[in-house]
């Protein structure tokens, strides 16, 4: 039996298509029983950026949620968010916690300082004028925040910097562990997602590298395809899986109602 996709998108983050019932049937198709929504949250500004629903959307992509559970009853179906983690928004992450009853919460960063979007494809041409190493730095330091936070269930695309291939000169090890000591420390999932066999890194996040030092320190892991399209649902889940067994894994998280327990693998 495969692991539940923990990620998915809807048309309300503005560069997705298709319903989440559509997703769903999808999943069905592939003999999946588990599925997650996790959208892009909204900010308290409409026009934080082009890539995630407005906040007066939030009702409406919690009914798309509901609409696809009672199209698919023999499908677990969970309701989430991806959150993007900015230390000076812990208050609107908290109230957005508050807001519907979700299952989980991914924990994100995509910002570094200066407001870059860093896996923006509008803004690649940032990567060519930046310090790599600060960035992956920075992006490290960041994300080992929001797993210290509690405030997430798992914490999203763990190497997200390497999407457009660029890659640290300098060894990252310590920022990783210091990164995977939090996530063990509030017990935090990190997840498998395939959506980077799909970018020009043409590897899921996290590298194996990471994975065996999660597996070594006890940190549990979720599955997800990062999907945008409904065909997307599930993809790659079978090298996802592999990688997994092979970086000692034999055991994902799963959730309903932010409380948690591990299956088998």
């Amino acid at each position: 039996m495969m692991p539940a996709d923990y990620h998915m998108h809807t048309p309300l983050c503005r560069h997705a298509s298709g319903e989440p019932t559509e997703y769903a049937a999808h999943a069905v198709r592939l003999g999946l029983t588990e599925i997650g929504f996790s959208d892009h949250s909204p900010m308290p500004e409409d026009d934080f950026d082009d890539w995630r629903m407005r906040d007066s959307q939030l009702a409406e992509y919690v009914a798309k949620v509901e609409l696809a559970r009672k199209d698919h009853p023999q499908l677990g179906i969970r309701l989430a968010l991806e959150v993007d983690f900015l230390p000076d928004r812990v208050e609107w992450i908290r109230q957005l916690a508050s807001r519907h009853p979700w299952d989980y919460l991914i924990g994100a960063v995509h910002y570094v300082s200066g407001g870059w979007d860093i896996d923006s494809p509008f803004k690649r041409e940032l990567w060519e004028r930046c310090d790599v190493d600060a960035v992956w730095a920075e992006y490290f330091n960041r994300l080992t925040l929001a797993a210290r936070s509690g405030l997430f269930d798992i914490i999203g695309h763990a190497d997200l910097p390497k999407k457009f291939g660029h890659l640290p000169k300098r060894d990252i090890t310590p920022l990783v562990e210091t990164f995977l000591e939090a996530c063990k420390t509030t017990d935090t999932a990190i997840e498998l997602n395939t959506a980077g066999l799909r970018k020009d890194c043409r590897e899921i996040y996290p590298s194996r590298a990471i994975l065996e030092l999660a597996c070594a320190k006890g940190v549990a892991i979720t599955f997800g395809s990062d999907a945008h399209a409904p065909t997307e649902v599930g993809v790659d889940f079978a090298q996802a899986i592999r990688l997994a067994k092979e970086s000692g894994f034999t055991r994902t998280r799963q959730f309903v109602g932010r409380s948690k327990r591990d299956l088998v693998l």
